[in-house]
């Protein structure tokens, strides 16, 4: 007996690259990954163990705008200019958020779709 499946659906599913400062460029799309907080010592009472107050304690968390795509403008390492979809500027800091290169065609489908003003619902 031979049996054989069909696939319907041509979803092609891509991965965000993580990526190096150095190899980001004018006109890539990029999202924040995620961030690194630095908080001093001494406003970390979750450990029993002391630390010397002068050490900073480093938290990595994924923010709100993760998965939103920016456009870069320009590339002054560490810092990455980008624009966001309704078109204000944004600077990374590479030393603090870990950047991903969107897929070309998503990137610039999904920035273009986001730009757009919401329709206004009529009664």
């Amino acid at each position: 007996m031979k049996t054989t499946t069909e696939s319907r659906s041509k979803t092609v599913t891509t991965v965000a690259a993580r990526i190096a400062g150095e190899d980001i460029a004018k006109g890539d799309y990029v999202t924040i990954l995620s961030e690194i907080i630095e908080l001093p010592s001494y406003l970390w009472d979750c450990s029993g163990i002391s630390q010397p107050i002068d050490e900073l304690v480093r938290i990595r968390y994924l923010p709100n705008a993760a998965g939103e795509p920016h456009k870069v403008v320009a590339v002054c390492l560490p810092f990455v200019y980008a624009k966001r979809p309704r078109g204000n500027l944004i600077a990374f800091d590479t030393r603090q958020q870990q950047l991903v290169r969107l897929d070309r065609d998503n990137g610039r489908s999904l920035w273009k779709q986001m730009g757009k003003p919401a329709k206004k619902k009529t009664k």
